[in-house]
């Protein structure tokens, strides 16, 4: 059994949430909180094996409340927002999937075992995002200890020039 703890400031949206996983044989949703701050406290009593985390939240914001819960349980973080701030936020602070809530309630469950059994998800509209930024940010190391004419042959080696024979 998969034990949950689903976080989000809106009583809607965890009632909604709790309907979809209460219809899974496997899963066991053993509490929920309305921010951040219980979110934590919750988790630490109760030791569930996944929390969905809301991004924004009183109290404690769901990055923060994620942060807390590294090693304790890990953390789906279910949001609309798909800001690069919160996407790169969040997975910094140890989240094991990001997924924006418009996912169906069967991606949501599956979501939850996936993440149960060590593996780590993010919604596909947001994987463009982190793969643009890392191709942004990847730069290759500067090589060390050698001369400029050194740098030059091995610059030309990586873009397959050859030497003439």
């Amino acid at each position: 059994m998969i034990r949950v703890l689903v976080a989000d400031d809106h009583a809607a949206v965890r009632a909604g949430v709790l309907l979809i996983l209460g219809g899974a044989p496997d899963i066991e949703v053993v509490g929920e909180a309305a921010d951040g701050r219980a979110a934590v406290e919750l988790a630490m009593e109760m030791r569930p094996d996944v929390v969905l985390m809301d991004i924004r939240m009183p109290r404690l914001d769901g990055i923060a409340a994620t942060a807390e819960l590294n090693g304790v349980a890990d953390v789906i973080v279910l949001t609309t927002f798909d800001q690069d701030e919160y996407v790169f936020g969040a997975l910094r602070a140890g989240a094991a999937g990001f997924l924006l809530k418009n996912i169906d309630a069967d991606t949501l469950v599956q979501a939850v075992r996936l993440v149960a059994r060590g593996d780590g998800l993010i919604s596909p509209s947001v994987t463009r995002q982190l793969i643009s930024a890392f191709a942004q940010t990847r730069t290759a190391p500067e090589p060390e200890g050698l001369t400029a004419r050194e740098r030059e042959v091995l610059g030309c080696l990586g873009r397959g020039c050859r030497t003439r024979r």
